[in-house]
């Protein structure tokens, strides 16, 4: 086994929700301001997405904040972790994510990471066959 404490952890937030076959759910958006369903990016330092269904995937959507996006496969039963910087969460030039093309829909092709690039701004999630339940598993600082 293995343990990873992350020091000074004062929020956690989990949730269980339905995400369903026809339009993309957003389960999380970062910013620099709290709100309903809207998370401070400088101060996350663990976020978990666990697809529970035992039959169906479920396509993950990151989005940055020059809206490109990356698109992960989250199969039946698997989880997807995001280990943000744990000094700066998932702001900017901290966590980043950027994308071959600017400003669209994911496409087939290559994904870079490239340091210092765009903010974390939204997660969403979109059922393959028939809806699926999703937790969201996230630690704040």
């Amino acid at each position: 086994s293995h343990v990873h404490t992350i020091a000074s952890v004062s929020d956690i937030y989990r949730r269980t929700m339905r995400t369903n076959t026809s339009t993309d759910t957003n389960i999380a958006t970062f910013s620099s301001a709290f709100g309903v369903g809207q998370f401070v990016a400088a101060d996350m330092r663990y976020i978990r997405i666990s697809n529970l269904d035992n039959t169906n995937h479920v396509i993950l959507t990151l989005t940055n904040s020059n809206s490109d996006e990356v698109a992960v496969k989250l199969d039946k039963g698997q989880s997807f972790i995001i280990c943000p910087d744990l000094t700066g969460g998932v702001a900017v030039t901290s966590f980043e994510l950027s994308a071959s093309t600017t400003g669209g829909a994911v496409t087939n092709g290559t994904l870079t990471f490239t340091p210092g690039v765009q903010d974390l701004t939204s997660i969403s999630a979109k059922a393959d066959t028939a809806s699926v339940d999703i937790e969201l598993y996230m630690a704040m600082v």
